[in-house]
């Protein structure tokens, strides 16, 4: 560790830099893990559109997943986390030992994402976002229903259904689940609409949409499905739709007094991390006896990691922030 990121000195390259260097391995396009003035960027070849949106024109050296490269005295590769479009691992080897960082990951099905793959490693870097019990989620498809269910309510009562849901990601993960599922395309904020067309020129489908701002504002908004960043959140650009309520979507939403202290009238449990039982899971699956998180809830995880696995479990402290919990706040992270 280094006031810059992660170091691999046998490589000669960071993981998720947060300060300038030469040469950093990108795992996602979340502002917490992808930053601004870097030399070289090595990221999954899916992820060169995501950061060309969100950085601009940086010298992006693309991999494809499980493709092999030399790094001095390492060989690297990218693999699927299952996280977004692009989210990888990297997996470093040097003298027949293996690392894996996993940056964020989730093992739910997405059909906007390759699937999360087990790597074997020796040494599993991992997020530990949602690391408590407590958290367990439903099915993607229950809580589809559960959207669709509330839209229904507010068109019996005419009033629009405004959904806050991460930009980069997740409200493109809700769009694939409600393809042909609505009568109506959903409205977006003007913010969602790069985020949208970068997965759609991607080959993702997704639900029909419209932007809000090309909309005639006398349109009865009863029963539309709005979908909108948190910053969003009572802000002058909701009373367009005149009577509405307010929903958002993320992790954060298991526990209803979060849904209260946001003053939201509906919760939906749809998150893009891990949840407890997948993460427990996953450090079984991939072998290692030696487990270090980087950011999150590691209280409960590691006197268990220690205590029910026998394993040598550590927190290392980073720079990454927790994106759901930033969208629980109000804000998104990134430029």
């Amino acid at each position: 560790m280094t006031d810059k990121g992660l170091f691999c000195a046998e490589g000669d390259f960071y993981i998720d830099a947060w300060k300038p260097v030469h040469r950093t391995f990108v795992t996602h396009g979340h502002g917490d893990h992808a930053h601004d003035g870097m030399g070289e960027y090595w990221c999954s070849t899916a992820s060169v559109p995501i950061l060309e949106w969100r950085l601009g024109a940086q010298n992006f050296q693309a991999m494809n997943y499980g493709e092999r490269r030399q790094f001095g005295d390492v060989i690297v590769s990218l693999h699927p986390a299952g996280h977004i479009l692009g989210s990888a691992q990297v997996r470093v080897e040097r003298a027949g030992e293996v690392w894996v960082f996993t940056g964020d990951f989730k093992r739910q099905p997405d059909p906007t994402c390759a699937p999360f793959e087990i790597v074997p490693c020796n040494v599993f870097i991992c997020e530990a976002t949602f690391a408590f019990p407590v958290y367990a989620w439903p099915d993607l498809d229950v809580e589809i229903g559960r959207i669709l269910h509330w839209l229904g309510e507010c068109k019996s009562q005419g009033k629009a259904g405004i959904l806050y849901a991460y930009s980069l990601g997740k409200a493109q993960r809700i769009l694939a689940a409600l393809l042909g599922r609505l009568a109506e395309p959903v409205l977006l904020h003007g913010a969602m609409a790069r985020g949208v067309d970068v997965y759609r020129r991607a080959g993702v489908d997704l639900a029909a949409t419209e932007l809000v701002m090309e909309v005639d504002p006398q349109t009865d908004f009863s029963g539309r499905l709005i979908l909108a960043p948190p910053s969003a959140r009572d802000s002058t650009w909701t009373r367009r739709f005149g009577a509405f309520e307010q929903a958002l979507a993320s992790g954060w939403m298991q526990l209803r007094g979060n849904r209260r202290r946001r003053n939201l009238q509906r919760g939906f449990v749809i998150s893009d991390h891990a949840d407890w039982n997948a993460l427990i899971r996953t450090i079984h699956d991939v072998g290692a006896c030696r487990v270090i998180a980087t950011h999150g809830n590691t209280d409960a995880l590691i006197p268990y990691l220690e205590r029910e696995c026998g394993l040598h479990a550590e927190r290392l402290r980073t720079a990454y922030g927790d994106d759901e919990e930033m969208v629980e706040n109000g804000g998104e992270p990134g430029p």
